[in-house]
């Protein structure tokens, strides 16, 4: 099932601009600027690996925005060739690092960051549509299915998960 997901053409073209295939993902909270600042800020605070790094946005956003591996990984390659993360092999993953040109732009641009970084965090609205909880739910699950590293026991564990919620939604009175 999740060697579908492998074949997805992916292509960088000409200025950077990154195309997938597939369909969208809703509005963009950010753009490549400030999302750079945000996953560099990030791995300030920790090293981390892409899929890290968008786990973690998506819990600071409280599910309210997930970004896609297309926007991240194509980021990090950036933060990378511009000296501000290393990268060193972590298995058969990468873990990047901040480099001190990092945290000089980090220190240069604080206020930006902190900006940014206040932006995702804003506190979710409690009564968030049952439409917005079934996208993030679907964004995970095909986060977690598309992830290289994923297993089919893992693949085999989302199923029961998914089962089981469908189930208890189905056992309300």
């Amino acid at each position: 099932m999740h060697h579908f997901f492998r074949g997805q053409h992916r292509h960088m073209h000409g200025h950077g601009h990154y195309h997938r295939g597939g369909g969208g993902r809703g509005p963009k909270m950010f753009d490549a600027g400030a999302m750079r600042y945000v996953v560099l800020q990030l791995i300030a605070e920790k090293p981390r690996h892409g899929y890290e790094i968008i786990k973690e946005l998506a819990q600071r956003a409280g599910g309210a925005y997930t970004p896609s591996p297309g926007a991240i990984y194509p980021l990090l390659s950036m933060l990378l060739d511009m000296g501000h993360v290393s990268a060193s092999a972590d298995g058969n993953k990468k873990l990047h690092t901040i480099t001190p040109e990092g945290e000089a732009f980090l220190a240069e641009n604080r206020q930006m960051v902190d900006a940014v970084m206040a932006r995702i965090s804003q506190p979710v609205d409690e009564n968030e549509d049952l439409r917005s909880l079934m996208h993030a739910l679907k964004e995970v699950i095909i986060l977690r299915a598309r992830d290289y590293t994923t297993t089919e026991t893992r693949l085999a564990q989302i199923r029961a998960i998914l089962k089981r919620v469908r189930a208890e939604i189905e056992a309300l009175d």
